[in-house]
């Protein structure tokens, strides 16, 4: 928490533990990736009796960890890919530092250089950290940006990008792709590539999907909106060694009951304000709140299956999700290195299927000492927005690795593994104004994730954490317990000369 001008949401007043109230309230949290824990986490921290229910055997949902066994027996750690945490992420550290107060889980990437189908190559390295210099570096020293290209830029047409407000930049742009928002602005097709794809990627949605609000408020939080930088920590780590199985046994330590490898069935409310629910072995735990904190399908079958819960128009809501396209994750364990000066993380624009490529031993303790071991190399393939996987699509990521990788094209795979998933929240056109928030019509029914709607300029992983607290904050409250404090990047573009110029652009000042 570097940024000066981040800003802090405080929380509701009320008791600071529930030990002083005369009935502990319990909580079944149903889901245990980052949202559910972000709540358990804060629940627990005020002395609510936390069950939380996870449907995999592991934590973390989406940024959860396991281990594989490979043919020759030994086995490596594996998980459904590359997660950047960047330092603007001020939930999800804040949740973190419950195990470790100087996130030394984490280490440090200083650049991740991104390069297109024209060999272009654009870098974060050295940027300036204050915006909107940081932007202003990065266009002027990008090969796929020119003088007479930024010219041609539309100002009014582009001006919501200098004055992001949230949640006013949803009314204003959410009913518009993020494809023909950056065409109407007559951006630079070869820099849209670099510069603005890569954003519509970590939503796992291509460009024509992706809601334009999403890609301004994206813009607001990584380049204009925050000071923290562009650079990003990864897990030193698999997920589980070092950030899941801490916290659970943290967790524990504080009483909470977590049960993985169990699904929630149905959340039934009763007539004395409790909730009955029931999972998948039949067992029911009665409790006085719920977070629901699953993706969009299980959340839309535990609905579905408890009769009475909300209205119908919040029904219809959660009815209306849906989920991006599906994803790839490709890992091989190679036989020989690839070259030393690979980066760890490499993004790709015009590489189809390919959208990045990792080489995990540049940071992954596991995948540094298989590497070391067999005198190999670690690589991980990801192809977002794709139809399905086939094997047409796994040749064609290997091809493009070998393409800008050559060493690999001679190396043996001793090992792989294809993940294919389709359960990433969809942020398309005209779903923020019907996408259900954090608190619903059911007094002490609560949701979270990273699908879910919250009027702060958060989004992904700590969209997720930001719901979490803000799901158990709204629990807290009903029982006359303390809330969280919460902190974002500003909830409006932080240049008041960039506003102004934008204002100007689109005549609501005169002079």
């Amino acid at each position: 928490m570097t940024d000066r001008r981040r800003v802090r949401h405080p929380a509701s007043t009320g008791l600071p533990h529930a030990a002083q109230l005369p009935h502990r309230p319990t909580v079944v949290v149903i889901g245990g990736g980052i949202a559910g824990l972000s709540a358990a986490t804060a629940l627990t921290d005020r002395g609510v009796a936390v069950h939380l229910l996870e449907r995999e055997a592991y934590l973390g949902g989406r940024v959860g960890g396991w281990t594989e066994t490979l043919p020759d027996g030994s086995e490596v750690a594996m998980n459904r890919g590359f997660h950047a945490f960047f330092r603007q992420y001020y939930n999800l550290r804040t949740m973190l530092r419950h195990v470790s107060p100087d996130l030394a889980m984490f280490t440090g990437l200083d650049d991740y250089p991104l390069i297109d189908g024209e060999g272009r190559r654009d870098t974060f390295r050295g940027l300036p950290r204050t915006p909107p210099l940081n932007a202003m570096a990065f266009a002027l020293r990008s090969p796929t940006f020119r003088l007479r290209d930024l010219v041609r830029v539309d100002a009014k047409a582009a001006a919501p990008l200098a004055s992001v407000s949230v949640p006013e930049t949803y009314w204003r742009l959410d009913d518009l792709d993020a494809e023909t928002f950056l065409r109407d602005i007559n951006f630079p097709a070869a820099a849209q590539h670099l510069a603005f794809e890569v954003f519509s990627r970590s939503f796992f949605t291509r460009p024509e999907s992706l809601s334009a609000a999403e890609l301004a408020t994206m813009f607001h939080i990584y380049f204009l909106g925050s000071s923290e930088g562009l650079v990003f920590d990864v897990a030193a780590e698999n997920f589980d060694t070092a950030l899941w199985n801490p916290l659970h046994r943290h967790l524990a330590r504080h009483g909470a009951q977590i049960r993985t490898g169990v699904s929630a069935r149905s959340v039934v409310p009763e007539e004395d304000g409790k909730f009955a629910v029931t999972d998948d072995s039949d067992a029911t735990t009665r409790c006085d709140g719920v977070v629901l904190a699953t993706e969009v399908p299980a959340l839309q079958r535990i609905v579905s299956e408890s009769a009475g819960l909300g209205d119908p128009e919040w029904r219809g809501s959660v009815g209306g999700l849906g989920t991006a396209a599906p994803f790839l994750v490709r890992r091989l364990w190679l036989d020989r290195p690839v070259h030393a000066h690979r980066p760890a993380f490499l993004g790709t624009g015009g590489l189809p299927p390919l959208d990045n490529i990792s080489v995990l031993e540049r940071y992954e303790r596991d995948a540094q000492a298989w590497a070391r071991r067999r005198r190999g190399s670690v690589v991980e393939l990801h192809a977002y927005s794709i139809s399905e996987d086939t094997p047409a699509v796994r040749s064609a990521l290997d091809a493009r690795l070998h393409e800008l990788y050559p060493e690999t094209a001679t190396a043996r795979t001793v090992h792989e593994i294809t993940l294919c998933r389709n359960d990433c929240p969809r942020l398309a056109p005209g779903d923020f104004a019907r996408r259900p928030g954090v608190r619903t019509p059911q007094e002490g029914l609560v949701l979270a994730g990273d699908g879910i709607r919250i009027d702060l300029p958060v989004a992904l992983m700590e969209r997720a954490a930001t719901t979490g607290l803000a799901a158990a904050n709204a629990l807290l409250e009903r029982f006359g317990l303390r809330g969280n404090d919460m902190y974002t990047v500003p909830v409006r573009g932080r240049s008041s000369l960039l506003r102004h110029l934008a204002d100007r652009a689109e005549g609501r000042v005169w002079t």
